[in-house]
């Protein structure tokens, strides 16, 4: 440090006829000093504070580290596939899960970097051995492991890093097609680096994303030219299983790999544990539960209460060959509901969809399909400090709302704001006549038993679903609006066309489930950005282009301290919740999971809820 100020002396002692040589002067003079603060390598990073787990970590606190491989388990799904290539839009309808699915371990591709279930957002080394970055975020530099290597043998590279961002651009679907607009300078550094400088348009997540969002492809085996032709040709990944045998649209095995690269680095500890993971593919949920009852099937997660209540009284689970088991995991709420494609005209009108939202009877709802088994969903955050349900908008808040505030009602703003309620009768007269009057503010009115607008019109929609339960629901909400002469027509299609309309926005209404995290961040903007109102195969289903939320967003996005994060969460929650996007289902609360005795499980379960990838076969221990 004496080096370089008195060298900046002599430098400010050049005459200023050389003002610009003494500049440049100056910056050599910094060179050592700013080569001396370069960002050292970390084994991982934490969206807000540090990783829980130093350098020297094992495995992840939430497996089982001595687990012994082998054995197999038999998933089931319902739908089909027809395509291996989750990335793209053309050509592409369904594809085969575990490609590129976190759920069951992101079993052939793999990130830079790996989630811990069990701390808010915060990634640890896989393909990247360690990574660098500075505390503005402005650049990220990921090392590759020397030890990462594709099925065939070949090491992963920088150069595999560079190709895919480019190829996702050029080829691929929203949000993988977009993350290079966030990227000033792309570059190989040594051996086994790659650096990110990011511009203007990145956010303090956006290093994250790059590092867990983003599968990591061979550039070696994929020709850029076919890459978004989809197709069943079996791919090379990097990940622990290799696709052994393949049924179109019916049925997928997975071989564990015993040359898999990563198998014992501290990330991978305690995972991926069968030899062989079998995933059958059924046209119904009921015909897949009775392949379970009949042990085709080793685990079955349940969402349904009467049939989590009623169901498990077949001989294997009375004997105790099946076991039930309810997880709670400290997650927030998230938001399942109806949602409106503001994109047509007669959703157009925020006052329709409250008024829509307000005949919604609830409570009849859940009396009648689910024993009174559920939790109205009050807000996207619901059950955390990050929900605005339950807590007031405080200064910070305030300040960030800004004129914002002015649109949201006293009952959102301090929190108090719940769903309308019924008497649970199946036609409450007063909740009726609140939405009746809502509608009467859009401009509706009722005559000869039909909702009509100022020209006449009547208001009919239509609600797309996709299995029988999702119709139950539509069923109930369908007899509802008939009393106030709203025509809601339901049209149930199979897997592919729902995956083929949602992608294109071809619907007026459809069920959805927005799930949400301790940490949720650039995932927002591909579910209510503007800029993702248009993008086919976006997720922003109900075509939200709102500049007062997409100001939330950035302020989340850019939020460096905890509590500026908690603020711009609970201004985002209330402008989603203010602006009735979604006539808001249950939530449950708890995670249900019924599965064979031979599937065993670590001792504890992450923040997250359970981990499928942590799991084994009990048989072979």
């Amino acid at each position: 440090m004496v080096t370089v100020l008195a060298s900046a002396r002599f430098a400010d002692s050049i005459p200023g006829r050389t003002k610009i040589l003494r500049r440049l002067l100056f910056s050599l003079c910094l060179l050592p000093l700013a080569t001396a603060v370069q960002a050292e390598p970390v084994h991982g990073i934490a969206m807000h504070g540090e990783p829980a787990l130093s350098s020297g970590y094992t495995h992840f606190p939430y497996v089982k580290p001595d687990v012994k491989k082998g054995g197999r388990v038999n998933y089931g799904v319902v739908g089909t596939f027809d395509a291996l290539n989750p990335f793209v839009l053309k050509g592409m309808r369904t594809t085969a899960r575990g490609v590129w699915d976190p759920e069951f371990g992101n079993l052939l591709y793999e990130p830079l970097m790996t989630r811990s279930a069990d701390e808010p957002f915060t990634l640890y080394g896989l393909l990247a051995e360690t990574v660098e970055w500075d505390a503005d975020r402005s650049y990220v530099q990921f090392n590759i492991n020397p030890q990462a290597k594709w099925h065939d043998g070949t090491p992963v590279t920088p150069e595999d890093v560079i190709f895919t961002f480019e190829l996702l651009r050029d080829k691929g679907r929203p949000p993988f097609n977009g993350r290079l607009t966030a990227v000033a300078k792309m570059e190989k550094i040594g051996e086994h680096g790659v650096k990110f400088t990011f511009n203007e348009k990145a956010n303090r997540e956006t290093p994250l994303i790059f590092a867990s969002a983003t599968p990591i492809l061979p550039k070696h085996a994929i020709d850029p030219e076919t890459f978004d032709q989809g197709g069943l040709a079996i791919p090379v990944g990097s990940g622990p299983y290799k696709i052994k045998e393949l049924k179109p649209g019916e049925k997928v095995t997975w071989a564990r790999d015993p040359n898999y690269w990563g198998k014992d680095i501290p990330a991978k500890v305690g995972f991926d544990n069968y030899d062989e993971i079998t995933v059958t593919y059924f046209l119904q949920e009921a015909t897949l539960f009775e392949a379970f009852k009949k042990g085709e099937i080793d685990i079955y997660p349940d969402g349904d209460s009467n049939h989590w209540q009623r169901a498990y009284n077949f001989p294997a689970a009375e004997n105790g060959d099946v076991g039930k088991e309810a997880f709670k995991p400290g997650l927030p709420s998230g938001m399942l509901g109806f949602v409106f494609n503001t994109r047509r005209p007669i959703f157009a009108d925020v006052k329709v969809r409250e008024a829509i939202n307000t005949a919604f009877d609830f409570e009849w709802l859940n009396k009648t399909l689910y024993g009174n088994a559920f939790t109205r969903t009050q807000s996207y955050w619901q059950n955390s400090a990050l929900g605005a349900y339950g807590n007031a908008a405080d200064e910070k808040e305030l300040a960030l709302l800004g004129s914002a505030k002015d649109k949201l009602s006293p009952e959102i703003l301090a929190g108090t704001y719940t769903q309308s309620a019924t008497d649970g009768s199946g036609g409450d007269r007063k909740a009726l006549g609140k939405a009746v009057k809502l509608f009467g503010e859009a401009g509706y009115k009722i005559q000869g038993g039909k909702m009509l607008d100022a020209s006449g019109k009547p208001l009919a929609f239509e609600v797309m679903t996709q299995n029988e339960g999702q119709e139950k629901m539509a069923l109930a909400f369908q007899r509802t609006l008939k009393l106030i002469g709203v025509d809601m027509a339901i049209r149930t299609v199979d897997d592919a066309q729902y995956q083929a309309r949602s992608n294109s926005f071809d619907y007026d209404m459809i069920i959805k489930s927005y799930t949400s995290s301790l940490s949720p961040g650039a995932e927002q903007v591909n579910r209510w950005g503007s800029e993702s109102k248009d993008a086919q195969g976006s997720f922003n289903y109900a075509g939200v282009a709102d500049p007062d939320i997409d100001r939330m967003m950035e302020a989340l996005l850019q939020a460096r301290e905890p509590e500026d994060f908690q603020a711009a969460v609970r201004a985002y929650d209330r402008l989603l919740v203010a602006g009735h996007y979604v006539v808001p289902l249950y939530h449950i609360g708890e995670q249900w999971v019924a599965r064979w005795k031979h599937i065993g499980r670590p001792e504890t379960a992450p923040l997250y809820g359970y981990q499928r990838p942590t799991w084994f076969d009990a048989r072979v221990q």
